[in-house]
Order: C-alpha cells, then structure tokens, then sequence
C-alpha cells in the first residue's frame, strides 16, 4: 500500500476533568450492576447461607435460648447480624472480580484509560455497596417474619447503614484484592478473614459480659460497631422490655463508656475512607 493511500488517523486523548473522571467511576459502578442483574444465580446461592442461618439456626436454637432472651424471638435477635453477614459475603465476592479482571487482561484496558487510577477504585467500591445493599435489601423484605416492623423510618435507617457497612466491607476487599493476583490465593484469603470478622462482630450473641479476651477482639473488630448500630436501631422500634433491651442490646462500651450510634457510624465510615486511600494508593502503584 503506498504512502498516499494511506490515512493518518489522529487520536486526541481529551483531558481530564472532573466529569470524565466521575464519568470513569459511573462506569465502573455501572458495569458491576450489570454483572450483578444478570448473574440469577449468584443472587439466589447468595441468600442461602444468611436464610439458613435467620430461620433454621434461629428457629432451632429458639427452645434453648427462651429463657434468656426475655420473650424476644431468636430470629428477630439476629436479624441485624444476619444482615450484615449478607452484606460482608456479597462485598467481599464483587471484590473478587478485580482479580478476575487483572488474570482475564481487563484490568490492563482500564489502567490504560486516560482517567486516574482512584476514580477506577472509587467505582469498584460504589459498585461493590450497591451489589451487596441490593443483595441485603432482599433480606430487608423478610423483616415481618422475624417480629421486625415494617417501619418506614426503621427500614430506611436500615438501608442507610447498609449503604455504609457494604462500603467499608467493599473498600475492605478492593483493598486487599489489588495486592493478590490469583483467584485461588483471594479465595483463601477471604475465607481466613470473613468468619472470624463476622463470628467476632456479636452478630449471633450481645457483646456485654463476655470474657476479657473476646471482649477485646470484638471492640477491635470494625463490623463489630455496624452490627451494634443495626441492633439498636431496630431495638429502637421493638416494643419489649427494658430488661430485654438492656440484656438483647445493652451497646458496645469502651471502659464503661457506652459508644453512641452516631460515633459508630463514624468509625464504619472513617474506616472505609481509611481503607480507599490504602486501595488507591497500592492500584496507583501497580503495574
């Protein structure tokens, strides 16, 4: 082919600004929505283990617990922490497709782009919440089978926090996902961290008048205080005792100090913006 016959393409790589840098996060958010619309599967093999635990483990613990639960259900005790177990579950699965995108080659056509690396791991985290808010919000569905009310005020507030936990577990994930570059090491990893966060965050059992050394592991672990804030907030709206309330939901206390539930919701939130700067700062280092 002769040099006159053929055309120079020009290329203009437009400059950045702050719409095409939020244009780069909508799209990144927006594709985990699409990953997540339709994948059937994933949304229904994703509420078994947290079904499974509400009415099975809940149901069938009800007889032992009876005595000291003051009249409260079981099931309507663990709901809160139920939640949150749908939550860090669905979270910490998005997270795994950064690792997915990095072995397929993806994740090399989005580094490429000309948009900053924090605006892709900003949207991984927004798209990571939503997955796993819409996933919660689903189990939100089934609070009148547990003695929760339908209250307006109560399942927004419930929402909200779910927002806000599904960030910080997201931003948890991203964080580690962009240091792993295998599935199978990710999967490992996730397995060695989800349990022992959700096991030690009195999602299943109050946090009062434990011994001294769960005490400690529950106050340091971060999903501890997102449990505790859904808890109260739907203690909030329960009419029962207020013995079962001091026993069910007496709060997480730091040397006798009770921690109120806005200072909670600061510590979820500072933690996930905490954890996205780490995340940008490594994704901006790798190659």
């Amino acid at each position: 082919m002769s040099a006159t016959a053929m055309e120079v393409v020009a290329v203009r790589v437009p400059e950045r600004s702050w719409r095409s840098e939020a244009r780069a996060m909508r799209i990144v958010w927006r594709r985990d929505l699409i990953r997540f619309a339709s994948d059937r599967m994933r949304i229904a093999t994703m509420l078994v283990q947290p079904l499974l635990f509400l009415f099975v483990l809940g149901a069938g613990l009800q007889t032992l617990a009876a005595a000291s639960t003051d009249g409260v259900d079981l099931k309507t005790f663990i709901f809160p922490g139920v939640l949150c177990m749908a939550l860090v579950f669905s979270a910490m699965f998005n997270a795994i497709s950064l690792v997915m995108d990095r072995e397929f080659g993806f994740l090399r056509e989005m580094m490429v782009a000309p948009v900053r690396r924090s605006s892709i791991v900003v949207g991984k985290c927004l798209g990571g919440a939503t997955v796993a808010s819409l996933q919660g919000l689903i189990l939100l569905v089934l609070a009148g089978f547990v003695d929760v009310p339908y209250d307006p005020l109560l399942l927004l507030g419930l929402f909200g926090l779910q927002l806000l936990i599904a960030f910080t577990v997201t931003a948890f994930g991203v964080m580690v996902a962009v240091r792993v570059k295998q599935i199978q090491t990710f999967t490992t990893v996730m397995q060695m961290l989800v349990m022992p966060l959700f096991f030690l965050s009195g999602a299943l059992y109050p946090v009062a008048g434990l011994p001294t050394w769960l005490q400690v592991l529950t106050r340091l672990n971060p999903l501890t205080y997102g449990v505790d804030a859904m808890r109260r907030l739907v203690f909030a709206h329960l009419d029962v005792s207020a013995a079962a309330q001091q026993r069910l939901a007496p709060g997480v206390t730091w040397f006798g100090w009770r921690v109120p539930t806005l200072v909670e919701v600061a510590i979820v939130l500072a933690l996930g913006l905490a954890m996205t700067g780490v995340a940008i700062r490594q994704f901006s280092r790798t190659e």
